[in-house]
């Protein structure tokens, strides 16, 4: 191709083609990693993110529904593979596993594979995949080993910038240290492999870009979107007022030290489009492992404020300035456990928009489940088949109501992207368990002019004798708020009846063995509700009756609204309770 073809200028039919092409780089790795992974963590419920990141740091492109709190930790990946090795230390061919939480700040079960991308012998840019494994040794089995494991060496291999594969040569030692020490060597090690096919996918579309339009044109498009995206995002928050503003939330305990509140507060100050989140105020980092080391909750916020629906790069946070001291439970320092990393990432988030709630209520919903886990896992081995399994419980939990229209029910929570529920189907054909009943929480949902979503309720029983992880983040004295007059929803529960008893009871348990026919009900939280309940379209509250998530009593209790026996609102007995203040916003039954 001709030299002057190749470095065309920066036209802009040649800039809308690559600020197509490199998210399309990215999502075309993601399906790639899908298509070929081996555990259900990754090709079902879709726990991973694929991206480019230039040598910098600087996020190019990531793929759409990546997972949320992935968003702010693979640039720092890069830099510290950059200090490690330098320019010079890596070559064509090279591949890097990691998931170190001196830098990485998560647990270990988050692995990081990435490759260098080279251009006539010069280092542009990396190709990253961060991917769930469903094991990674200790006791990481299935989500992670849980808020009560003591240091980062029970919780499994640490693996600091390694090359597993060195100018296309694997380290055979190196790969065997692994494989001896995982429970699923053919699960962890094919996921390895499919996030490699990734990398190698994306090396390949670099390749076509580069050649069509050189490099000067699309290293000068890169930056280009990322002036433009700071663009928007600045002249979204240069219309918010403005000022200061804090809020603050709590989680009951940490897990193990019981009683002693971990305190998460956000201060947000608005400037003239510019936006700095402080979260100084949160907790210091504790002992139990519900410490991160991420930049991730602000960013989360940032992002869902200012272009929610936009693809995302690096201009995407050049407007947000982030404050998080060292030793903060956010900014935690290794060997701090960090095994349940995620579980209060969306509880921040919501404290980050609850702080700004006063300054742009049009666009901050009531506060949704907010918790990472809360759900169930239970392992084994098949003595049938002798094979290894994993079962993922969760169902997902409620969102808060928003200015214009109810919560979400029973879906993930803020941080998770395009995060997915293991299918029913799939969890009883490949593991020993039958799920007696998967549905929605009828009745815990906040009362609101726009109520909030209601929780998913999962019942499981386990067929064969294994082992249950169980542990739920407890907010029960900070339940999912409400807003303007709403009323906050239900908390989520765990539960548990081994065979031959006849009640359930709460359940916090890690690797706990339990026989055949034990059964495990996962009660996600709900949201809560927007505005003052007796301003709800009494329409949408016969239409909650109909669709049976709302009795007549209760409608009648929370919102004023009067149904009769044939499912008819009755108006005037309707107006007469709300006008006299008969009713009860937000008496749940």
């Amino acid at each position: 191709m001709d030299a002057k073809v190749r470095e065309a200028s920066l036209d802009p039919v040649t800039l809308e083609v690559i600020r197509n092409a490199l998210p399309a780089i990215s999502n075309e790795m993601a399906v790639d990693l899908q298509r070929t992974s081996y555990n259900m963590i990754i090709y079902e419920i879709r726990d991973f993110c694929t991206a480019l990141v230039l040598p910098n740091g600087d996020l190019v492109s990531q793929n759409v529904g990546g997972v949320s709190h992935f968003i702010a930790d693979l640039g720092v990946m890069i830099t510290d593979g950059m200090q490690r090795y330098g320019s010079a230390g890596f070559k064509p061919g090279d591949v890097i596993i990691s998931n170190h939480q001196r830098v990485a700040g998560q647990h270990l079960n988050n692995i990081v594979i990435y490759m260098p991308y080279f251009l006539d012998g010069e280092l542009l840019m990396f190709a990253i995949v961060r991917a769930h494994w469903i094991d990674v040794g200790g006791t990481s089995t299935g989500f992670g080993a849980g808020a009560s494991v003591a240091d980062p060496w029970l919780e499994g291999l640490q693996l600091d910038q390694l090359k597993i594969y060195k100018e296309g040569v694997v380290d055979e030692g190196l790969y065997r240290l692994i494989s001896d020490n995982i429970r699923h060597p053919e699960s962890s090690l094919g996921d390895m492999k499919s996030q490699m096919a990734a990398c190698r996918l994306a090396l390949r579309r670099l390749d076509e870009l580069f050649e069509r339009y050189g490099k000067t044109t699309v290293m000068a498009a890169i930056q280009q979107l990322f002036n433009e995206t700071e663009t928007k995002c600045r002249n979204v928050v240069e219309k918010f007022p403005d000022g200061v503003y804090e809020a603050e939330s709590f989680l009951d305990d940490d897990g193990v030290k019981k009683g002693d509140p971990v305190r998460l507060h956000a201060k947000v100050t608005i400037k003239s489009g510019a936006m700095t989140i402080d979260l100084s105020g949160c907790s210091p980092e504790r002992t139990a492992a519900v410490n991160s080391r991420t930049y991730a909750a602000p960013r989360i916020a940032y992002k869902a404020l200012t272009a929610p629906l936009a693809d995302v790069n690096e201009g995407s946070f050049r407007a947000l300035d982030c404050i998080i001291p060292e030793g903060n439970i956010m900014m935690a320092r290794h060997p701090m456990p960090m095994a349940a990393w995620s579980q209060i990432l969306p509880l921040v988030v919501d404290t980050i928009l609850a702080a700004l709630a006063k300054a742009v209520p049009e666009r901050v919903p009531a506060g949704h489940f907010g918790l990472m886990g809360g759900g169930g896992v239970f392992f084994g081995q098949n003595p049938k088949n002798k094979k290894r399994y994993v079962v993922m419980a969760s169902g997902g939990g409620g969102w808060g109501g928003r200015p214009f229209g109810d919560g979400e029910s029973a879906s993930v929570n803020v941080c998770q992207g395009d995060v997915r529920r293991a299918s029913v189907e799939e969890m009883e054909l490949k593991s020993p368990v039958l799920i007696q009943e998967y549905g929605l929480r009828v009745g815990t949902a906040g009362p609101g002019k726009f109520r909030g979503g209601m929780g998913g309720r999962m019942h499981i029983k386990n067929l064969i004798e294994g082992r249950w992880n169980l542990h739920r983040p407890k907010r029960d004295n900070c339940p999912a708020w409400g807003l303007n007059g709403g009323i906050e929803g239900a908390n989520g529960i765990l539960t548990m009846k081994l065979k031959g008893e006849t009640e359930f009871r709460e359940a916090n348990v890690t690797r706990h063995l339990v026989p055949a026919d034990t059964e495990v009900i996962v009660n996600q939280g709900s949201g809560g509700g927007w505005g003052n309940p007796l301003e709800r379209d009494p329409e949408r509250v016969l239409w909650d009756v109909i669709e049976e998530v709302l009795t007549r009593d209760a409608a009648r209790e929370q919102y004023g609204v009067v149904i009769g026996e044939n499912l008819a609102i009755d108006l005037p007995a309707t107006q007469s309770l709300r006008r006299t203040g008969a009713a009860s916003p937000g008496a749940r039954q």
